[in-house]
């Protein structure tokens, strides 16, 4: 949970960053993979992470930029990607401007819970993290090059003169 919007100022943007690092690998090809038939494919994963930014910022009364819940999945994955930016750096300008210490602990109906507004913004962190490593698992099982988000990728070793770790 948040008690500080410095702290929050803080981390949104590393995740922002580290979320962008998987979007820009995407291709439009790859948004078509599913793990299984009838599964989300890659590509509505990675639209779900954007539309949700101002999907659940709505319930706290912040105006986000992004996409509506029912805006269909591009087939771009550089518009998906434009999109994320877009609602991730409208999402910071918002808080940082109308929003203060005290508001974190403003209470507001979300999914029918009752969650102050510090842990709305962590839940939103925790949201992103968890879609981001399924998107990560898809993308290596369309034969996509992963990138490394907390630390090097299996592709990545060479980079820091390393040997990849044994399976």
């Amino acid at each position: 949970m948040f008690t500080r919007i410095k702290d929050f100022e803080y981390w949104w943007p590393q995740q922002i960053e580290k979320t962008q690092k998987v979007m820009k690998h995407l291709n439009d090809r790859s948004l078509a993979h599913e793990v299984a038939p009838g599964a989300r494919t890659l590509g509505r994963i990675a639209w779900h992470v954007v539309q949700t930014i101002p999907e659940m910022m709505s319930h706290t009364g912040l105006k986000v930029e992004g996409p509506s819940e029912s805006a269909p999945v591009p087939t771009s994955a550089r518009v998906i990607a434009r999109a994320y930016d877009e609602s991730a750096q409208s999402l910071l300008k918002e808080v940082a401007s109308k929003w203060t210490d005290e508001t974190l602990e403003v209470k507001d109906q979300m999914y029918g819970q009752v969650w102050k507004r510090g842990d709305t913004l962590a839940a939103l962190i925790f949201h992103e993290i968890h879609h981001r490593g399924q998107m990560i698992v898809l993308m290596r099982q369309a034969g996509i090059k992963v990138p490394g988000v907390y630390g090097p990728a299996k592709e990545e070793w060479a980079l820091y003169g390393m040997p990849v770790p044994e399976v």
